[in-house]
């Protein structure tokens, strides 16, 4: 399918300041739809509304140091969230990032000013995946309805502090889930991660997609090791479980949640799921 990409928006136009510590835009971004690496001076918490988007970034600061082309900022990206509605990616300031809309997505982001979180500490220093109460999204919702308005009344400034800060105190409360995917640097096994994740039930064998890629399967078995310390089926499966999760926030039912990942039946797919997290998946799935 033919991806759309899109630039980033215009940073400064919703820079935080100390007089406005959060500021918010929303975005809608079809199916297969993507904005390009980019970083910033300050935190952002990404999430959507509605539909599921995939988060990739990197887990070091580039504070300070501006990236020489659009491929520096491709080559850091080094993990990556595929997050339902229910759920946000955490980005300290600095940190190389990009968004794709899985599906049809209604995406919100809050960028927050340093003096709201110490993104220098743990665990606001890293990228992590964090619980969206209903609050929270309620909350983040008011921020965005109108992002280019300002408090035209004393009262209005009122409201939008008191949002600020609840949206900060939920953010303080909130459970760190462990939704992450490692990319590796290697761009040879990049490419069939990459692929993979973007259709996770085309093989299921790691020769399947050495075919695909052009070399061999002990060539890439053993770049899984070096480049991810783990192997290709162990990687495949939190691939699978992300998938899952998202379709699962959509009341998918399990039987078409198995045929969609490319299981025979539910039983099987339920068997991957209790041998990767040493639960069965309704569980998994009410849990995380």
């Amino acid at each position: 399918m033919r991806r759309t990409s899109l630039p980033p928006a215009d940073p400064l136009r919703f820079a935080p300041s100390p007089e406005r510590p959060l500021r918010g835009k929303a975005r809608l971004m079809a199916h297969n739809m993507d904005i390009q690496p980019h970083h910033h001076a300050w935190a952002q918490l990404v999430f959507s509304m509605a539909g599921a988007v995939r988060v990739s970034a990197e887990q070091r600061s580039l504070v300070g140091a501006p990236l020489n082309a659009p491929n520096d900022a491709e080559a850091l990206l080094a993990c990556t969230f595929i997050v339902p509605p229910s759920r946000a990616v955490w980005i300290p300031p600095g940190v190389v990032h990009a968004v794709t809309a899985i599906e049809q997505a209604d995406l919100r982001t809050l960028y927050l000013h340093a003096s709201q979180l110490d993104s220098t500490q743990p665990p606001w220093s890293q990228c992590r995946v964090l619980e969206v109460s209903p609050l929270l999204r309620e909350l983040v919702l008011q921020l965005t309805v109108d992002p280019d308005a300002q408090p035209e009344t004393p009262a209005d400034a009122e409201r939008e502090r008191c949002i600020d800060h609840l949206i900060v105190d939920e953010l303080r409360r909130a459970r760190s889930l462990q939704l992450g995917v490692a990319l590796p640097r290697d761009k040879r096994l990049r490419r069939l991660c990459e692929a993979l994740i973007e259709a996770p039930a085309r093989h299921a064998s790691l020769s399947g997609w050495a075919r695909e890629v052009g070399a061999s399967e002990r060539t890439r078995s053993r770049l899984f090791r070096e480049q991810l310390g783990t192997g290709y089926t162990q990687w495949r499966s939190q691939v699978l479980l992300a998938h899952a999760l998202s379709m699962a926030a959509r009341h998918t039912p399990m039987n078409l949640i198995a045929a969609e990942l490319g299981y025979a039946s539910a039983s099987a797919f339920t068997a991957m799921v209790t041998r990767t997290v040493g639960m069965p998946p309704s569980r998994f799935f009410a849990e995380a």
